[in-house]
């Protein structure tokens, strides 16, 4: 089974490259982040014509994520923690997978810039709130892969050029210990689990020729709990999609599981 995951900076913007990713890349599961779109708007027969069911908690203009699916996803919930601000940023389900049901968490994490202000507060408060709800999941279904963009650069390696990040919502110290709080309950970064000093990225910003001077961050993650490692057989950065016309500033991220 293959699962991506894409923050596709609106999903009408970008329906040609995504339709385009899906044609070449077939995967099984593709989770959308910053669809940008309410429901009622979402390109639901464009994915059909693929063979792909959609699963949308959608938002007028912002935010929004959603499930592309071959396989059915049992259990759908928009409401898997208390978002104060009542965003579109979170979408959970079940899925079967030889003989195992998985819970995949899809997410869109705010970004929280900038600091000192309400909005890295209203970070701060959607991790605590998550962190808080994922340990009492991990105790009911100890097969759980979290994927999408969690605006936070993990380590140095991350990220082009640290120190210029510093002060940022995505690289603050408080804000990378809640990446590592989560690893600590019992999952595994992904990518560095099978890369473990590489430096690869996820996105790329607009301004300032960031794509073709490779000045880019690694924030979008795969996270799997300890009782599913022994099911993924790999996980890559497909940068193809980032480097086409009207891309996406971020690239998807791919999950192999045997």
């Amino acid at each position: 089974m293959k699962i991506s995951s894409w923050n596709v900076n609106s999903v009408r913007a970008r329906i040609i490259n995504i339709v385009n990713y899906i044609k070449y890349s077939k995967p099984d599961i593709l989770m959308l982040q910053e669809i940008k779109t309410e429901e009622k708007n979402f390109p639901f027969t464009d994915f059909k014509t693929l063979g792909y069911d959609s699963y949308v908690y959608g938002q007028k203009s912002y935010n929004g994520v959603a499930f592309l699916s071959k396989v059915n996803i049992r259990n759908i919930n928009i409401k898997f923690i208390n978002d104060k601000n009542n965003q579109s940023r979170i979408i959970v389900g079940d899925v079967n997978h030889k003989s195992k049901i998985f819970k995949l968490i899809n997410i869109y994490v705010p970004n929280g810039n900038p600091i000192g202000t309400e909005k890295y507060e209203y970070k701060k408060e959607w991790y605590n709130s998550f962190i808080k709800k994922i340990k009492k999941t991990l105790v009911e279904n100890k097969n759980i892969i979290i994927g999408g963009d969690f605006n936070i650069i993990p380590e140095k390696i991350d990220v082009f050029d640290y120190k210029r990040y510093e002060n940022d919502a995505l690289f603050k110290t408080e804000i990378r210990k809640k990446f590592h709080e989560i690893v600590n309950i019992g999952f595994h970064d992904m990518f560095r689990y099978f890369n473990k000093n590489k430096k690869e990225y996820t996105f790329w910003d607009y301004m300032a020729s960031s794509w073709q001077r490779n000045h880019g961050m690694r924030i979008d993650h795969f996270l799997v709990s300890t009782n599913l490692l022994n099911t993924i057989k790999s996980i890559n950065i497909d940068k193809k999609p980032r480097s086409k016309t009207k891309p996406s500033d971020h690239t998807p991220i791919e999950l192999e599981m045997n």
